[in-house]
């Protein structure tokens, strides 16, 4: 999911299930069979990290440079992990239609920023020079677009081979590469990185002699991977992430030299907390708590708060506790809404069955119910804060001119024209100055420069900011919605409309379920509008029918014809950037830089929504069908369809085999090759030779056979063993039966199934005496469950170890840990208000 907010808003309110790698050791306590990199959460910081104030060290200029960051990147997870079986690298490739056009919004606002900045930086350049400070000069780099991080540029075919030197040159030098696998899947494998990692991953779960106990660690920015990382059902699972400033804290700096500062979010933790918190409260007879499909369900509510696929519902945003919301409906009025909302099992079967949509709308129009009221609290918050914002900025103007009160400001026009003319001949006569001079002007200018940038981006420093058209919440908001952002009027015409939204944001809904649980439904398929509906008027789901065609993913030159603005046409073949730059081109419409952000309603210029023109599919292959014959050798490569390449150490068992291979491919097998799948030679590979130092490079695709869908606990996992709260009176006794030292063991004979209830005893989660529905636990006397003491009792839990037994086989000792869990930023506790949970610290609210 990228949104930023659901990382920040679970690191909040479970903070117990993250833990803090101390930045001296860079070392966890938990031992990790194998790693996964999704490679575009490196490629991009290490590629432009000014972008990140975390960052302080020298831009890179070159390729090379980038990949020199991406490797010193790499050593520091691996060092981290520390993977003892596999390291799997993911890079982007091309990508299903549904994200290409949020690929396209991106590049395409990327080059207004840009332009934005070029003429700032002119601007800034032209001052210093007349105040007489020299600054670096603007150097050329090979690094000045970031577009080029796409699927087909020469860029990511350099990253390809750079990094197969790289695994080989570590593979054979370095003991923490000697005897593991390397998968790298390049920008060639079609599919986003993270989801490549999932289908890994499930393929490999559904087969016979899969370990269930495999302890995985993914690496990534994005916050969706939360999701991926619960939808696999493996409880052995955490994602490890940098600590970095999410907007709108982004312009923040942190000390010079700061060291990289990583956490991970432990799943198996973050499954703990959600069988308390998502415990139905009222169930309907014969209910049996099946903690797998909670899960199912909380992922699937959450795609109402944001995702890449979709646009936001105007009354769901993270940042005002949306998902909180959801979670108190799905628990309350589970008996009304008739149960689970999805059966993930029964994906592939036809008209949709996996999702029971008769329930999900239901679940909506319940949640819709607090949809005037949310846009009336949003109201509110936005006028005070838009208050105190004045107030502050006429109190900023007023110093400002009190500090000129010392002027003469009837000889203001010529003394500055003066002072402009002196300034001028100085920079003529400038004296030179010595190189530590020069460095901090221009760090000032860089400084400045950031400033410049950030207040332009703040639309109430340009007074859009009081622009709001549809006024959400007051009389009429629905036929000015639709007026302004759908461009129709009249109820029978909005009513029409309303229908087509409905049909297609439900398609959109079951499309992103199928993506994270089982991958991609159609490549082709994407919700055809830049505004989603409101939540109350999602009436009709059950009335969809959906039948999704399969098709095929686009090449990687059809692809950056589907994204990449015209400034970034170098990037492509010439007979394909003719598409985009040539006025005569059939399709050169669809690349126009004169396109609408609506920022209605928006804080900052970076909320606003691009109204792009969407891709044709069919003009723009029409228009490519004959080029691909015309291609080089080295264009060819860049824009074929390739599969992933596995990378192993010659001294390895499954190197034998590989020297045995001639033209045949091999099934391999997990219990004798450590890897399912299907190998077969490629011109990367060795020839048979046996000396230690040789590195075999292989072909490698995903097994035939298994179990595609397994959305449960495998037989034979070894979970830890459930904490028994004792509550209230008895609440001494759970203290001391947790204390330092106790030690809590993977049972050997744990079964899969083996739902791991709380004590007889344990109370309802919530309680709540003269509350209505809503957030939280409601007004007055709430007798339940809170956060702090949820965080607490989960604070018994720890990583596990993985231990070798007498038998040469593993079992997972799950033990306090001496090093605590990170704590995480802000307030844990729960607002009791039953309204709303905003508060007035700081930027909870984008407002």
């Amino acid at each position: 999911m990228g949104v930023p907010s659901f990382y920040r808003w679970l690191l909040n309110k479970y903070p117990k299930a993250f833990e803090d790698i101390n930045p001296n050791t860079n070392t966890t306590n938990v031992e990790y069979d194998n790693l996964y990199l999704d490679m575009n959460s490196i490629i991009h910081p290490c590629f432009h990290p000014n972008d990140d104030d975390n960052n302080n060290g020298t831009p890179p200029t070159t390729f090379v440079e980038v990949f020199a960051n991406m490797f010193e990147y790499i050593d520091r997870l691996v060092t981290i992990a520390k993977p003892r079986k596999l390291l799997y690298m993911a890079i982007d490739g091309v990508a299903p239609r549904a994200k290409m056009n949020q690929q396209r919004t991106r590049r395409f606002r990327n080059v207004k920023d840009d332009e934005m900045r070029e003429v700032e930086e002119e601007r800034l350049r032209k001052e210093f020079e007349m105040e007489g400070k020299q600054v670096l000069p603007k150097q050329e780099c090979e690094v000045s677009d970031s577009n080029i991080i796409t699927p087909g540029t020469d860029f990511m075919h350099q990253i390809s081979n750079a990094l197969k030197s790289y695994i080989s040159s570590k593979i054979s030098s370095d003991p923490l590469w000697k005897g593991i696998m390397v998968i790298l899947s390049d920008a060639n494998v079609p599919g986003e990185g993270e989801h490549k990692v999932m289908s890994f991953i499930r393929k490999q779960r559904g087969l016979p002699d899969y370990d269930p106990n495999t302890v995985h660690c993914l690496y990534g920015s994005d916050a969706d991977l939360i999701m991926l990382g619960l939808s696999c059902h493996e409880p052995h699972f955490s994602i490890l992430r940098e600590v970095i400033l999410d907007p709108p804290d982004r312009y923040e700096k942190l000390p010079p030299n700061a060291p990289m500062r990583f956490k991970l979010l432990h799943i198996w933790l973050l499954r703990e907390y959600l069988e308390i918190e998502m415990k139905i409260e009222d169930p309907p007879k014969n209910f049996v708590f099946d903690l797998e499909r909670i899960v199912d369900d909380f992922i699937f509510i959450c795609f109402f708060s944001g995702n890449d696929f979709l646009p936001h519902l105007p009354s769901l945003y993270i940042h005002e506790d949306a998902i909180d919301l959801l979670m108190t409906v799905y628990k309350k009025e589970f008996s009304k809404i008739g149960g689970y909302l999805v059966d993930i099992n029964k994906i592939g079967e036809k008209h949709g069955a996996y999702v029971k949509l008769s329930r999900v709308e239901k679940f909506v129009l319940m949640v819709g119910t607090y949809e005037e009221k949310i846009f009336s609290k949003r109201t509110a918050i936005r006028d005070k804060k838009l208050r105190r914002l004045i107030s502050d900025n006429e109190n900023s103007k007023q110093e400002e001119l009190n500090s000129h009160d010392c002027m003469d400001f009837d000889n203001e026009n010529s003394s500055n024209c003066a002072l402009r003319i002196k300034k001028a001949e100085a920079s003529d006569n400038v004296c030179p100055q010595s190189d530590e001079e020069i460095l901090k002007n221009t760090k000032d200018l860089k400084e400045k420069l950031k400033k410049c940038i950030k207040d332009k981006g703040d639309l109430f420093k340009s007074g859009d900011f009081l622009t709001d058209k549809i006024k959400l919440g007051n009389v009429g908001f629905k036929e000015r919605y639709y007026k302004e952002k759908f461009s129709v009027e009249g109820s029978t015409n909005i009513e029409l409309k309303r229908k087509e939204i409905v049909q297609k944001y439900t398609e959109g809904l079951l499309w992103v379920l199928q993506y994270y649980f089982s991958g991609v439904a159609s490549w082709t398929w994407f919700y055809p509008y830049h505004y989603g509906p409101f939540v109350s008027d999602l009436k009709g789901m059950a009335q969809v029918r959906v039948n999704f065609e399969k098709g095929v993913p686009f090449l990687p030159f059809d692809q950056l014809l589907s994204v990449l603005p015209q400034k970034s046409a170098y990037a492509l073949p010439k007979a394909y950037a003719q598409l985009m730059l040539d006025e005569q081109s059939k399709i050169f419409d669809l690349y126009s830089q004169d396109f609408e952000i609506d920022i209605e309603g928006k804080r900052f210029m970076w909320q606003g929504v691009c109204k792009l023109p969407y891709m044709d599919e069919k003009r723009l292959l029409t228009e490519t069908r004959e080029l691909k014959n015309e291609l080089s050798e080295s264009e060819a490569k860049r824009n074929s369809v390739e599969v992933d390449r596995l990378l192993v150490s010659g001294t390895t068992k499954l190197a034998e085999k590989i020297c045995s291979l001639k033209l045949n491919k091999l099934d391999t097998s997990i219990s004798s090759d450590g890897i399912g799948g299907i190998i077969s030679l490629c011109h990367e590979c060795v020839e048979n030779n046996k000396h230690e130092d040789i590195v075999f490079c292989v072909k490698y695709e995903h097994p035939v056979g298994g179990t595609s869908h397994v959305q449960h606990l495998l037989c034979g996992v070894n979970l830890p063993e459930k904490v028994k709260f004792c509550w209230a009176n008895n609440q001494d006794n759970w203290r001391n039966s947790n204390k330092e030292g106790n030690v809590s063991k993977f049972h050997p004979n744990s079964t899969s199934f083996g739902g791991r209830s709380f004590s007889r005893n344990a109370p309802p989660e919530s309680i709540h005496k003269g509350a209505g529905v809503g957030w939280g636990s409601g007004r007055g006397k709430s007798e339940r469950i809170d956060h702090e003491t949820i965080n607490e009792r989960m604070s018994s839990f720890s990583p596990f170890h993985k231990q070798p037994n007498d038998h040469g086989g593993s079992y997972h000792q799950h033990q306090r840990s001496h090093v605590p869990f990170g704590r995480g930023r802000g307030r844990t506790s729960q607002n009791p208000n039953n309204v709303y949970a905003w508060s007035d610290s700081k930027d909870r609210s984008r407002w």
